[in-house]
């Protein structure tokens, strides 16, 4: 593993600096004291900042030449709301807040790397460092985009990353082409009207109706869904009634449905608006149909998804690095950063969960579980593929 030098001698401090995020985690667009923290840092290396973006979003910006070019590294900042199960000494000290996602760790890498690239300057061109609000499900990107980012800091290139546990510590893994899905999310309000149980027949159970509504949807996917293409409907929600002797006037569905491509997406939505409306008029009941697109699929843009690989393998070497990972139904708002600039967004292994300090809660080290914590031996390796990618992409 060929490691920086001089991000390992400052391992111990990008060590504090995660850990003192994790503390003090912050939910989407209050990210306040964090984005006060990354900032202090970026200044103290004399980083010129952009401010503003999104609420809480900022941009280090380091320049070196004379070439125009320039290549755009993002780390997102907000923690999730979770209470955290974990006993250690940098556990959250915000009760419902907590960094479940490993985003401390993303910025911890960000900074370490910001920091070797002012001191050192191997490149040509400019460096912008995006510390991104509110991944978790606020847009975070897509608001950072709308408030200029691209026409401030234009740029060739953008790359992400994200720690993945499960994927062996000191490992990468990306793939090209869609990597992460969509994120799509429904309600659908059953209305009917409420009576006595034991006089179900002055009733329009809208209980019965919602059943039947979700059964059907089950067959878009296994019969309306072209099967070479993937997707997945789930119903995670349905909410009726308050006591067991009254028919309630309505029911309420909620779910999610992710897919890798839009032609899919568009047939699902439509199928189940289609199935609801009509079932519900063979049930005497009228529905609410609402249907969400949140976040778009993450889809890596071949030539820098090579690039990005060439760099990985010359740290960790090609037999650490899965270049045709299976892609994951999980979503990521940093496709909206790909939809507009050409990059590459891959996966650091974050391990089994081995690395966690005495004092963690019995669950398992997974993303958005109460008792996960980032890997920080991962610190020195993700701020030199970070620095790598730079030098590499602006030599």
């Amino acid at each position: 593993m060929k490691l920086i030098q001089a991000i390992l001698d400052d391992a111990s401090e990008l060590q504090q600096i995660r850990r003192k995020l994790h503390s003090h985690p912050e939910l989407c667009f209050e990210e306040h004291l964090t984005s006060a923290l990354v900032a202090d840092c970026l200044a103290q290396w004399g980083i010129p900042i952009i401010r503003g973006l999104a609420g809480t979003g900022l941009v280090g910006v380091i320049k070196n030449g004379d070439s125009p070019r320039a290549v755009g590294l993002r780390a997102d900042m907000d923690a999730l709301s979770v209470q955290e199960l974990n006993g250690f000494e940098h556990a959250s000290q915000h009760a419902g807040k907590m960094h479940a996602c490993g985003h401390d760790g993303h910025m911890a890498m960000l900074l370490g790397a910001a920091r070797y690239l002012a001191q050192h300057r191997n490149f040509n061109g400019t460096v912008y460092l995006i510390f991104q609000p509110a991944e978790e499900g606020g847009g975070g990107a897509r608001r950072m985009m709308e408030d200029g980012l691209f026409d401030k800091c234009p740029m060739d290139a953008v790359f992400g990353m994200h720690n993945w546990p499960g994927i062996p510590e000191g490992s990468f893994a990306v793939t090209p082409g869609p990597m992460m899905a969509s994120s799509n999310e429904f309600e659908v309000v059953v209305c009917g009207k409420g009576a006595h149980a034991a006089q179900p027949h002055k009733s329009i159970d809208p209980i019965m109706a919602a059943i039947q509504i979700v059964q059907a949807w089950q067959s878009i996917v296994t019969r309306n869904k072209n099967p070479m293409d993937n997707a997945v409907l789930s119903v995670t929600q349905i909410h009726a009634g308050s006591a067991t002797n009254i028919i309630p006037d309505e029911a309420r569905i909620v779910g999610t449905v992710r897919t890798f491509q839009e032609a899919p997406l568009d047939l699902i939505q439509s199928r189940m608006e289609e199935m609801a409306t009509h079932i519900a008029s063979a049930f005497g009941v009228s529905v609410d149909f609402n249907f969400k697109r949140n976040y778009p699929a993450l889809i890596n843009h071949p030539a820098e998804t090579a690039f990005a690989i060439g760099v990985m393998q010359s740290l960790v070497g090609e037999d650490r690095v899965d270049a045709t990972v299976e892609p994951t139904m999980g979503a990521e708002d940093f496709a909206f950063m790909l939809q507009l600039k050409r990059g590459c967004y891959v996966f650091i292994g974050n391990g089994e969960g081995q690395h966690r300090a005495e004092g963690h809660g019995l669950g398992p080290c997974n993303l958005h579980n109460a008792c996960y914590d980032f890997n920080d031996r991962l610190l020195p390796l993700g701020a030199s593929y970070w620095v790598r990618l730079a030098e590499s992409f602006l030599a």
